[in-house]
């Protein structure tokens, strides 16, 4: 790759940064405004649900998560999976013919003089783009929260349930105990996998599992079919088994570990977003959750001319607050106050209720 730094002529009046469903939905907002805009990420359109688990069903309802007016039908008027989901954005792509620089990072942001420059790694090497605004649209599961214990980057052990086939006739230990886990231990168990679930609580809390999920699982654990270990917490993992200590009131409490017989293990330990470009920015990050300082009527930051859009507002979600389906009010609040025009296609998705500023914003 030829690491020479190209800078571009043009400044853009605005830069999006991320091309998951609320980048893809503010984009179509400002191509129908008129606005000059370019758009980057990373990987592909909607990367984060490309590695999401086969055939899983989204919790939101589709009107929920349908983005710039565009309804998602299907043939059974359900909720719809995660494959589901990335063909109707490549179709919302297509219907709104929008230019999105894919595969191309964006690994440097600051402001100069009346906008910002921003870096990204292409194929071509590092290019500079100047925009007036940025919008910072990536979302927060950038990868999985480590536990920090030997073992963990083996072979056998994994934070994503990729398929339940994969686990057929093997021995498989679930540590976790949120809505991902529990998923993953049904779907493996009825796939014919061996499956024991670990969690360092007591029980499981019903605020944290979905209601037709906890009680599947509690009736294959008092048939014996799931095996349930709890208040154990994984310390070691080796090649044949891992070692788990016990814990009260989720946390480590004394005794001695021991050893459980596996054959793989899925770690259902969350994720976590990556904040280093607002950092690099000057977003002030505030608290143990490390939330973006933004005013919430405009969603601009502390850095004036730099805007959230998206679950990357909620900073480090320990407790989920932000999602797709009340992350769309975000973009209205943005091409609001780029415009001064509350975007339409917002207000003709049934069941979403947007609320546009108290008082109308004055374009730039």
């Amino acid at each position: 790759m030829d690491n020479q730094l190209n800078d571009t002529s043009a400044a853009h009046d605005v830069a999006i940064i991320g091309a998951g469903p609320i980048g893809l939905e503010l984009a179509v907002c400002l191509k129908r405004a008129g606005v000059d805009y370019i758009h980057f990420d990373a990987r592909q359109i909607g990367y984060t649900m490309t590695w999401w688990p086969r055939n899983t069903p989204f919790f939101s309802t589709t009107e929920r998560l349908a983005i710039a007016g565009v309804p998602i039908q299907n043939n059974h008027q359900q909720r719809i999976t995660g494959e589901d989901y990335l063909a109707y954005l490549r179709g919302v792509v297509e219907q709104w013919d929008l230019a999105v620089n894919t595969y191309e990072p964006v690994i440097g942001l600051e402001a100069a003089g009346d906008g910002f420059v921003l870096t990204t790694d292409s194929r071509r090497g590092e290019q500079r783009y100047h925009a007036r605004r940025v919008v910072v649209a990536i979302g927060d599961m950038h990868g999985p929260n480590r536990l920090g214990i030997p073992g963990e980057d083996l072979p056998h052990v994994s934070h994503y349930f990729r398929d339940p086939h994969d686990y057929f006739r093997t021995r498989l230990l679930i540590v976790g105990g949120r809505n991902s886990a529990v998923e993953a231990v049904l779907r493996c168990w009825r796939a014919g996998a061996d499956v024991t679930i670990s969690y360092r609580h007591a029980q499981f809390d019903e605020r944290r599992v979905k209601h037709w999920l906890l009680p599947d699982l509690h009736a294959q654990i008092e048939a014996g079919t799931i095996k349930f270990l709890p208040e154990t917490v994984p310390v070691a993992i080796t090649p044949t088994h891992v070692d788990l200590a016990p814990t009260r009131n989720g946390q480590a409490s004394d005794g001695d570990p021991w050893a459980h017989p596996t054959d793989f293990v899925l770690l259902n330990s969350g994720f976590r977003g990556e904040q280093q470009l607002l950092e690099q920015a000057g977003v002030e990050l505030r608290g143990e959750n490390r939330v973006p300082v933004c005013d919430t009527a405009t969603m601009e930051t502390n850095v004036p001319g730099l805007y959230l859009a998206g679950t990357v507002a909620a900073g480090i979600q320990q407790r989920y607050t932000l999602f797709i389906e009340n992350c769309h009010e975000h973009v209205g609040k943005i091409v609001a106050a780029l415009t001064g025009q509350w975007p339409r296609q917002l207000g003709s998705i049934p069941g979403h209720n947007y609320q546009q500023p108290l008082e109308r914003i004055e374009a730039n």
